[in-house]
């Protein structure tokens, strides 16, 4: 039974066609169950009525027509209970509905299950026999499983413009995906296809292996210059960490294991086509076989990565492609390679057939305010270019071809949008202080990339998150002391007389190095940040020598330490940075005018055991920064990447809530300054709870930074304080952004959170 279930999914996987993959499917299910009937019937909410849409065994001619109600019949039984529902003699039933079009009269006994996705049923499928008899445990299992694995792909449904209602003609008008990055645009829509596309390529084998070698050689060197020309292209717009995209692009592309696989392939007689098509292919299904969302998405990685290789050694004649002066980028994956390459061309929003908010396309995106939906899955791409297109990165929603009452709201949304826009420009230079004299300084989130120019004009009074894993990343071994102290100190000179907090390597989880390979079953609770780095002195003293270095004559520096979890990492790590303090007091020779100074060492609250070792931390530290985003992960023990329960992580839940309360309340107490950096900080609701709770700084990327200080200049710090009373009250998160949201409309806010002003 399990062999026929896997073939009746991948089957119905590989049919281009929703209505013909219903049709074989039902016919598949018949026969593996000896059935006399299979349906499959397809929930229409506006109607509030199920569809019959595929049916081996009822009449033909009532396919598409015949429709029962949510509340009526059997099949809207299994739909109101949501379970599956097993009768002997479906005709004796007191719900069963005469439907005399379908022609089910000799039909008895009847099994039916819901297709469920997300909590919301899709439709019903359902067996039925001539004998009256009770179906089996099996077969009813069976049907379940089945039903949950056809769930996702009957989900996009309607975005994939297959069903059809009665009452809809023509084209379809509007398809949902995920806002991948707020704002609206409204323009032509430019279809993006590959210039190489592995799926196209036939294995065969040559002889000249030798040949086949060079080949694969020089297109790697003609790959990594283009990525490096890519980067460079994006960073006059951004400077922050979203750049550090780019450096997983160069990994891959540097990584021994791929090149060694891809060679061996080569020795054993096939192309360097061939042999590049075997090897990306095979990562890409271990990496879309993996259950976690952000680690999936890397298969896409893989796949753009593979496709440049491949367009470097068929090497074809390019032919200057003609741009549109404005357009939104459509594609069946949007890679940030490909964001990059656009970016200088036109290009008002991107929309991606596949992906999620993890995407690094949807992470560039927001970094430069580029509007962003992702994940409409298969819509056809050639159809939809040069259509025109409203994208509206608030809600998720793409209008295709929207009639002119539609365009003339969405051209004055615009219009708001941009004048909403030029009035936060207004406030970058000056103050964050509220209405009523309550002032918050705002600084940045950095990584290690070019430009820092650009965030130096962004209005922050410092760098309050300082990312230093990027120089450990990016390359085949770790940085030397040298190599780590002219990288920060091109930091630091960027910030003259602002401060700039440097957190101390943070690896592990989600960021491992190449040649430093971390494998554990739970990486997020497992070997990371402070707990590597106190395991291995020689890596965190290294580190702390460059980074006081670096320091000589600027006095700006501060250190912060990542994933602390209790006194004795502290105290270890305290005594580590004293260490190294000392040896370079007595080392350098240095004059009058410079002196050594020892910086302000703080501490991330990220895990919540820390939340009740305050009093102690605070006698240990000069200031604590919050981690939002992983305490929210850890307090809700959700992880934030995996799709399955990407719906339970928010930030505004209220115990997320509720410990950052305690953490401000506790931190004044002990009068140790208190900063907060995550995802939190940059939205307007996070910034003004933040706010009233008495958070000194928020950190944030350039973006954000004029739009919350236009948010912190428009509100009484007594009104945010009221607001904050009310919040800590509500039980569930969906009550606090009903509340928080009502309040930003009030405040005349709702501009940042919606469409228009």
């Amino acid at each position: 039974m399990l062999t026929i279930l896997r073939r009746l999914v991948l089957e119905f996987s590989q049919e281009p066609e929703l209505e013909q993959a219903l049709r074989h499917l039902v016919n598949q299910i018949k026969h593996a169950l000896s059935t006399d009937c299979c349906s499959i019937y397809l929930a229409d909410y506006s109607n509030q009525h199920f569809v019959l849409m595929a049916s081996d065994g009822l009449a033909t001619n009532s396919l598409g027509h015949t429709v029962i109600g949510f509340s009526e019949g059997l099949v809207g039984l299994v739909g109101q209970r949501e379970e599956p529902i097993n009768i002997a003699n479906a005709q004796n039933h007191p719900h069963f509905l005469h439907a005399p079009e379908v022609e089910e009269e000799e039909l008895k006994a009847f099994l039916g299950t819901p297709i469920i996705h997300q909590r919301k049923v899709l439709g019903i499928l359902t067996i039925q026999q001539k004998e009256a008899r009770f179906f089996t445990e099996n077969e009813e299992a069976f049907l379940v499983t089945l039903s949950a694995q056809l769930a996702t792909a009957i989900a996009n449904a309607e975005a994939r413009g297959i069903i059809r209602h009665p009452q809809d003609s023509g084209w379809l008008k509007q398809l949902n995906g995920i806002p991948g990055a707020p704002g609206i645009a409204q323009s032509e829509i430019l279809v993006s296809q590959p210039k190489a596309d592995l799926r196209t390529i036939s294995l065969e084998k040559v002889t000249d292996k030798a040949e086949q070698t060079r080949r694969f050689d020089q297109a790697i060197i003609k790959t990594r210059k283009d990525f490096e020309e890519l980067a460079l292209k994006i960073s006059d717009k951004i400077a922050d960490d979203s750049l550090d995209i780019f450096e997983v692009y160069k990994q891959l592309l540097d990584s021994s294991h791929l090149a060694e696989e891809i060679n061996a392939k080569i020795n054993f007689g096939w192309s360097a086509e061939s042999a590049l098509k075997q090897v990306v292919d095979t990562y890409v299904v271990q990496f879309e076989a993996i259950e976690d969302s952000y680690l999936r998405e890397r298969a896409s990685d893989i796949k753009d990565l593979g496709n440049r290789l491949l367009m470097n050694l068929q090497q074809p004649i390019t032919v200057a492609k003609q741009f549109p002066d404005e357009f939104i980028l459509l594609a069946e994956d949007v890679t940030a390679a490909m964001l990059a390459e656009y970016q200088h061309k036109g290009l008002k929003g991107i929309i991606s057939l596949t992906g999620s908010n993890n995407s690094h396309a949807a992470i560039l995106a927001r970094a430069i305010g580029l509007p962003a939906i992702m994940g409409i899955e298969r819509v056809p791409l050639a159809p939809l270019n040069q259509h025109l297109a409203i994208l509206d990165g608030y809600s998720g929603e793409l209008f295709i071809d929207p009639n002119d009452n539609l365009k003339r709201e969405y051209q004055h949304l615009i219009a708001e949008e941009h004048a909403l826009m030029d009035k936060v420009q207004q406030v970058k230079e000056l103050p964050a202080i509220t209405k009523d004299g309550k002032a918050i300084e705002l600084h940045l989130n950095a990584g290690l990339s070019s430009g820092f120019e650009h965030s130096q004009h962004a209005g922050a009074m410092g760098i309050g998150l300082y990312r230093t894993e990027i120089p450990f990343m990016d390359r085949n071994c770790f940085p030397s002391e040298h190599e780590q102290t002219v990288l920060y100190q091109q930091v630091l000179s960027a910030f003259p007389n602002k401060p700039v907090i440097m957190r101390t390597l943070d690896v592990g989880g989600d960021k491992s190095l190449p040649y430093f390979p971390i494998s554990e079953d739970n990486p997020f609770l497992g070997w990371r940040g402070i707990r590597i780095t106190l395991d291995h002195p020689e890596i965190f003293l290294l580190q702390v020598r460059a980074m006081l270095k670096a320091s000589l004559g600027k006095n700006n520096l501060e250190i912060m330490l990542p994933m602390i979890s209790g006194i004795t990492e502290v105290d270890d790590a305290l005594r580590l940075i004293n260490q190294a303090y000392y040896e370079l007091s007595t080392e350098l020779n240095l004059d009058e005018m410079v002196t050594l100074t020892r910086p302000r060492i703080g501490l991330m609250i990220e895990v919540p055991s820390t939340i009740f070792l305050l009093k102690e931390l605070a006698s240990r530290v000069d200031f604590f920064s919050v981690g939002s985003n992983d305490l929210t992960q850890y307090l809700l023990a959700v992880d934030r990447n995996n799709a399955r329960v990407a719906n339970l992580y928010d930030s505004y839940h209220p115990a997320v809530l509720r410990a950052l309360h305690t953490i401000s309340q506790e931190s004044s107490k002990y009068l140790i300054p208190l900063s907060l950096c995550g995802e939190l900080a940059g939205e307007p609701a996070g910034a003004i709870l933040l706010l009233a709770m008495g958070y000194d700084k928020l950190s944030m990327n350039p973006h954000n930074i004029a739009r919350i200080k236009w948010v912190i200049r428009h509100i009484d710090f007594q009104r945010a304080k009221v607001i904050l009373s009310h919040a800590l009250k509500l039980s569930t998160a969906k009550q606090v952004h009903d509340y928080l949201n009502e309040q930003l409309e009030n405040l005349g806010l709702g501009g940042f959170i919606r469409a228009g002003i």
